[in-house]
Order: structure tokens, then C-alpha cells, then sequence
């Protein structure tokens, strides 16, 4: 597959903050923006597509790709002002450690920045975006991938349509397809944004829908340790102890998050597809006890599947989906094993 990448300015020429990009400071990451040209899953035809990246660590060192759920962003690890959504993980000394590793990341692509005509971004689409962005940087080859959610799953779709591109896959908390029960349930939370964008009330609709959404991610040992207080009369009603946590969730989430956003990702997720026997990299899967978004079945199964040599490993915590985010020190050290090697 041959792309066409043109980066603003030279991946060589950019300082630590491009003006162009405020969002990164120094000391921190570099980072930029990049055209690459490729062809989406679903439109018609090659286009250019703008990417936005990081880049944090020394020169020379492994190059890393790193990229979590669909509220993450390319600020995996702390850099000046900018806070990394991962730095428990990676940054200076961390289980990804920037002091010998390059830490690789881009912000998700939406439907939006493919053109008008696309009809949906896929997770092969942030694949490619990602290797387009490697050619542009000049870089061969990552010596791994590591994702968790739907980072997990655009590695699985990068390792099948570029294996030459990388030496070792880690995908924490994603498979090679959706749950159909994930799927149901992802799909009354964009049935509620669209609802309440339709009557003016959008950030009422991402606020319900992360809710929502926190009801899955989370496990339920977590749910009866930290919400087995009694329900309290308030204002003419029954309020229950679950109820302050999920609005905080969900008041945070609708500031940060537009409906275009979360409609197009929360989509991606659903129509994410790929056969396991098409990854013929070398794997390391992980998995969380109390996951109820991706069931450790559905990580046996791709275990099984796979067209390499596959280990999984399984976390007890009673923090769910977001062990990821959660279990920092036991998912460090599953790193640090898995990349040893690379």
C-alpha cells in the first residue's frame, strides 16, 4: 500500500511547540499536523487527510505507537502544561519509557476530516493514517504498538494491513470486533445524543450517554463498594448513591467532547471488523476480569485465531473496562515484559 504524506512543516524542522499547534508546549512532545493520502473505508476514492500527531522521546530510540480509547488524545504522557492521559504508564522512567523510547500518537480521525462524501471512519482508516504518518516522519518500521479499547482495536487493523510496518502488537481491552451487546448498548447512547441535539439540548445528550457509558466501563464490584450508601430524599424524590458519581462523569465529558466526535468514534467501534487469522504479528493481548465491554471470551477467541504466536493475560480488578486507565502498576509490568523483547 504506497502513500503520499506531506508534513507542516518537515518532521526535522519542527520545535518542541509548533506555532501552529498551542496545544503542545515545551518541555514537552513535539507535534504537528500532517497531510496523508489514502483511500477510506468508507468514501470513494484517495484524498488527503489531515493527521495530528506527538512524538515525545530521544532521538534514535524504539519508536512506540501508542493510542487509547475514543476520548483519548495524542497527549500520552505529561509535556509542560499539556497533561498525558497515560503518564501513569508512559513518560520519563514509566513501563513506556520516554528516557529510551519514542512515544508515537495521533488524535482519532472522525468522518468530518475524511470529506464530505465519507460516510464513516473505520478503524482501518486510523491504520492507515498512522502508517501514512510514519512515512511522513521517516520512519520503517515501529518496533511496537500498544493500544488499549479502541486504540486496541486500530492496532489489530494496523497489524494486518501493515505487519511489515511493526515488531510487536500489545492490545489491551479490544478484539477484533464489538460485542453485539456493547454494540446495542453504544448504540442508545448515540440514539440519546441525536435526541437531544434534535431539541437543543446536546450537551444534556453526551452528559446521559457518558453515564451511560460509565454503567459498562466500570465493574460491579466497583459500583456496590462505592455506592452502597442508602437513597436520600432531595427536592421531592429518591436520590440514589450512584447518581452524583455519573453526573460528574457526565458534566466532564460534555465539556471536553462535541456530539460530531463522539457520534463518528463511538460508530467506528461498531463497525470495527477484523479476522484474527490476518494478524501475523506476534501479540500480546490483556485482559480484566470484570470487563463487561470486551468479555475475556471474545479474547479467547482472538488468542486462538491468530495468524502468530499470542499471549494473554488476564487482570483481576474490579475496575472493569477502565483497568486500563486504572491499574496502572499491573498493566506497567505487562508492558515492560511485552517490550522487552523490541
Amino acid at each position: 500500500m504506497t502513500f503520499h504524506a506531506e508534513s507542516r512543516p518537515a518532521a526535522s524542522d519542527l520545535p518542541a511547540c509548533a506555532a501552529f499547534m498551542p496545544a503542545c508546549s515545551e518541555p514537552g512532545p513535539r507535534c504537528g499536523e500532517t497531510l496523508v493520502t489514502f483511500e477510506p473505508r468508507h468514501a470513494r476514492g484517495a484524498r488527503a487527510v489531515r493527521v495530528r500527531w506527538s512524538l515525545h522521546g530521544p532521538a534514535g530510540g524504539a519508536l512506540v505507537i501508542v493510542q487509547g480509547g475514543i476520548s483519548a488524545d495524542r497527549h500520552v504522557t505529561d509535556g509542560g502544561a499539556v497533561g498525558g492521559w497515560w503518564s501513569a504508564v508512559a513518560g520519563d522512567g514509566g513501563a513506556i519509557d520516554t528516557r529510551r523510547q519514542r512515544v508515537l500518537s495521533i488524535d482519532w480521525l472522525v468522518a468530518a476530516d475524511l470529506g464530505p462524501d465519507a460516510l464513516a471512519v473505520g478503524s482501518e482508516d486510523q491504520a492507515d493514517a498512522i502508517a501514512g504518518l510514519l512515512d511522513a516522519l521517516g520512519e520503517r518500521r515501529a518496533s511496537a504498538y500498544v493500544g488499549a479499547s479502541y486504540g486496541a482495536m486500530v492496532g489489530l487493523a494496523f497489524a494486518a494491513r501493515h505487519p511489515q510496518r511493526l515488531g510487536r502488537l500489545v492490545a489491551i481491552a479490544g478484539a477484533h470486533r464489538a460485542h453485539p451487546l456493547s454494540v446495542a448498548i453504544r448504540n442508545i447512547q448515540r440514539e440519546v445524543v441525536r435526541f437531544a441535539r434534535a431539541h437543543g439540548d446536546t450537551a444534556r445528550g453526551l452528559d446521559l450517554a457518558r453515564r451511560l457509558a460509565m454503567t459498562t466501563y466500570r465493574g460491579e464490584r466497583e459500583f456496590a463498594e462505592r455506592c452502597d450508601a442508602a437513597p436520600a430524599f432531595v427536592d421531592g424524590r429518591y436520590r440514589f448513591a450512584e447518581e452524583g458519581w455519573l453526573r460528574a462523569a457526565g458534566a466532564r465529558f460534555a465539556q471536553r467532547f462535541s456530539a460530531e466526535r463522539f457520534l463518528a468514534l463511538s460508530e467506528s467501534i461498531d463497525l470495527h471488523a477484523v479476522a484474527p487469522r490476518d494478524v501475523r504479528v506476534p501479540t500480546t493481548l490483556i485482559g480484566f476480569s470484570s470487563d463487561r465491554v470486551v468479555p475475556l471470551a471474545d479474547l479467547c477467541e482472538l488468542q486462538l485465531g491468530l495468524g502468530a504466536a499470542a499471549a494473554l493475560h488476564v487482570i483481576d480488578t474490579r475496575y472493569g473496562h477502565d483497568g486500563f486507565l486504572k491499574e496502572p502498576a499491573q498493566v506497567g509490568a505487562l508492558l515492560r515484559e511485552a517490550l522487552l523483547e523490541h
